[in-house]
C-alpha cells in the first residue's frame, strides 16, 4: 500500500548525498514522496529531486573524481569566503534547467538563515536555485547571498533539520534525515594526493597552484588524530557541533514519525568524490529502518 509521506532533509555537506540513496529506498517501498523541506544540501537534493531531475544529478555526481571537485570550487579571493559557490550552481542550472518552486510537481521548501535580521527564513517562491544557492552558503566556505538588501547564509546554522515546514501538510507521515547522527566506527577508504593532471603541458602554472591549495583544503583523513587542523577545519568543526545540537533540539521539538540518522563522521564537507559510497549508505540505512519499523507493526 502506497503511503504519501513529507520528507525532510537535513544539512551536511557532501553527508547530504545519502539523501539520494533514502530517496530511492523510499521509492522502492512504495512511499509517494509529496512534500520536501530541506536545509543547506538537502536543499539541494530536495530541490532536484522535487523538480524531477535527481537522476540526471546522480548520473553526474556519481562520476565525480577529486580533481573534478576542486575544478568546481571557484576561489573567492575576497574576505567575505574561500569560494564564490557560483561556479557548481551554473553547472547545475546548466544540466537541470532552473525552475519556480511554486511550479513543481512536488511541495518543496528550501531553510536559509537571514543574517541581517538574524531569522530563518523559508524559500516557497521564486527561483529553484537562487533558493539553493542561500542554503548552501556555508559560512566561510560559500559567499553569501545578498537578496532585498538582506544578507543570506547556509539554512544549516539556524534549523539543520528542518521539519516546520512540514507540519501543516496532508501527508500520513513525516520522515527526517538526519546528518548529524552519532559517530559510528567507519573505515574510510584512503585518500589519494592530488590526481596526475594528464594535461599537465597545457595548463598553467597558476591553475596549478590553485588546484593544490583547494587540495590541501581537502582532508586526507578525517579520522586522522594528528592531522593540524586549518582555520576552515576549525570553523567547520565548530559549525558541526552547534548543528549537531540543533538537530536534537528540533527533534525532540517536533517528533517526526520516522528519523533515519546518518553518523556524522561518515565524511567531511567537500568528499562529493565519494558519492557512490554516500549514496549506498544512505539506501541502506534506510532499508535497515524501514525493515526494524516493519518488525514492529
Amino acid at each position: 500500500m502506497t503511503r504519501e509521506v513529507s520528507l525532510v532533509l537535513g544539512s551536511g555537506a557532501a553527508k547530504g548525498l545519502a539523501h539520494i540513496g533514502v530517496i530511492r529506498c523510499l521509492e522502492e517501498h512504495d512511499y509517494k514522496i509529496k512534500y520536501i523541506a530541506g536545509s543547506s544540501m538537502g536543499a539541494l537534493i530536495g530541490g532536484i529531486y522535487a523538480a524531477g531531475n535527481l537522476d540526471i544529478y546522480t548520473k553526474w555526481v556519481r562520476e565525480l573524481k577529486r580533481n573534478d571537485v576542486i575544478r568546481l570550487l571557484d576561489l573567492s579571493f575576497s574576505k567575505k569566503s574561500i569560494f564564490k559557490g557560483d561556479r557548481i550552481i551554473e553547472v547545475l542550472k546548466d544540466m537541470i534547467g532552473d525552475h519556480d518552486i511554486e511550479n513543481l510537481p512536488i511541495g518543496f521548501t528550501a531553510v536559509a538563515t537571514d543574517l541581517t535580521d538574524q531569522k530563518e527564513i523559508w524559500f516557497t517562491r521564486g527561483s529553484l536555485f537562487k533558493a539553493i544557492r542561500a542554503s548552501i552558503a556555508m559560512p566561510m566556505l560559500f559567499s553569501p547571498v545578498v537578496i532585498s538588501g538582506k544578507t543570506i547564509v547556509d539554512g544549516g546554522i539556524i534549523n539543520p533539520l528542518p521539519i516546520a515546514p512540514t507540519l501543516n501538510n496532508s501527508t500520513e507521515l513525516t520522515i527526517a534525515v538526519s546528518l548529524n547522527g552519532a559517530p559510528e566506527k567507519y573505515t574510510q577508504p584512503n585518500k589519494t594526493e592530488l590526481e596526475d593532471n594528464t594535461e599537465s603541458d597545457n595548463t598553467s602554472s597558476y591553475r596549478l597552484a590553485i588546484d593544490k591549495f583547494i587540495n590541501n583544503l581537502l582532508p586526507k583523513n578525517i579520522h586522522s588524530s594528528d592531522e593540524e587542523l586549518n582555520a576552515f577545519n576549525v570553523v567547520s568543526q565548530s559549525i558541526d557541533i552547534l548543528q549537531t545540537s540543533v538537530t536534537r533540539f528540533k527533534l525532540a521539538a517536533y517528533h517526526p514519525d520516522i528519523v533515519i540518522e546518518v553518523p556524522r563522521n561518515i565524511c567531511s564537507k567537500l568528499e562529493f568524490d565519494r558519492a557512490e559510497e554516500l549514496i549506498n549508505f544512505g539506501y541502506n540505512r534506510a532499508t535497515e529502518k524501514l525493515k526494524s519499523l516493519d518488525s514492529l507493526s
